[in-house]
């Protein structure tokens, strides 16, 4: 969280995006072989801590190149079609390692050397495919991090940011869906379909409605995605038959697919072109505190209250989301 908060900054100093891009992507494929290589828990560690750096380094610099070279009227679209791709990945890349971990009686560090290429491949593309535009702003700022420089961030994306991370105290992690499953007697083989499931929707929804975010208004369909999430947490919360889970989890997918891209979308409209990097560091670190606060209030509720308590709090929280909505529109 704290690394995509410096990033982001550093970005908007610089005046350059793709480089920090790269250097994310690139720092996450190479990863890849020392999974491969590992030979004790330290270097399996020491993979999994550059596999998140590289994460943070590229994601708020990621999003401000795109929101860069978007017209504001393309940028739910643009927004909701990396969602889509960046889900579909999420569905197919465990779907595929399970295939060759049956095709070749369970050797691992083989898939992993599988699994630089894609990482190769979308360095590649980033290097080789992407111009960046000049300098954002006119130039780039004069330290790399100075707080006077938050005021140019306006109310409108302090509310944005408030939004989202209510939203995301109503979401908290997906792990608790794969907990429900397993709750309500999902066969252990069936359980990780359930992640399959949720990916399935978020990647099919997420461009649609994010190509709809630029013609409707952000607020109804942001209102609308809370209503969905709503329902899947009554879902959730209410009954354990199969059908009954995964219509909630179904529909958790659809709530992410309307919201992650619209909200990305209007955080880049609402922040200054020379400040991108540190709006989207500022969002992700505050939506990352949120998650952790939220799955740790539901893990609470979870052991005090039981599993459908956890739920219920989660539609209570999209009321107050909704409620918000409402109020800052007056």
């Amino acid at each position: 969280m704290i690394v995509k908060l410096f990033s982001g900054v550093l970005s908007d100093y610089l005046g350059r995006r793709k480089g920090l891009a790269v250097l994310g992507y690139g720092l996450s494929t190479l990863t890849k072989p020392l999974f491969a290589i590992a030979s004790s828990i330290g270097l399996v560690f020491t993979a999994r801590m550059l596999d998140r750096l590289g994460k943070g380094v590229r994601g708020a610099p990621r999003d401000a190149l795109v929101a860069d070279l978007t017209p504001e009227h393309l940028r739910g679209a643009a927004f909701g079609l990396r969602q889509s791709m960046d889900s579909a990945g999420a569905l197919i890349g465990p779907l595929l390692a399970t295939g060759l971990m049956l095709l070749w009686a369970n050797q691992i560090r083989a898939v992993f050397w599988v699994a630089v290429i894609p990482g190769a491949i979308a360095v590649v593309l980033l290097f080789c495919g992407i111009q960046e535009p000049g300098c954002q702003g006119g130039g780039k700022l004069a330290r790399p991090i100075q707080f006077t420089h938050l005021k140019h961030l306006e109310r409108r994306y302090w509310w944005i940011v408030g939004i989202g991370a209510v939203i995301t105290l109503a979401r908290f992690s997906e792990a608790f869906l794969v907990l429900r499953a397993r709750q309500n007697h999902f066969p252990l083989a069936f359980v990780p379909l359930v992640m399959v499931a949720m990916n399935l929707f978020y990647s099919l929804t997420a461009y649609p409605f994010g190509k709809l975010s630029d013609r409707l208004g952000h607020r109804l369909l942001l209102v609308t995605g809370l209503i969905v999430l709503i329902v899947a947490n009554l879902f959730l919360a209410i009954d354990d038959l199969w059908a009954t889970t995964l219509s909630g989890v179904a529909l958790w997918g659809v709530h992410m697919g309307m919201t992650q891209g619209l909200l990305a979308s209007m955080v880049a409209n609402a922040a200054p072109p020379a400040l991108r990097g540190t709006a989207f560091g500022i969002f992700n670190l505050v939506s990352g505190l949120a998650m952790l606060l939220a799955s740790i209030l539901a893990g609470l509720l979870w052991e005090w209250l039981g599993a459908a308590y956890t739920f219920y709090a989660g539609a209570l929280f999209c009321t107050l989301a909704i409620a918000g909505l409402a109020a800052s529109s007056r």
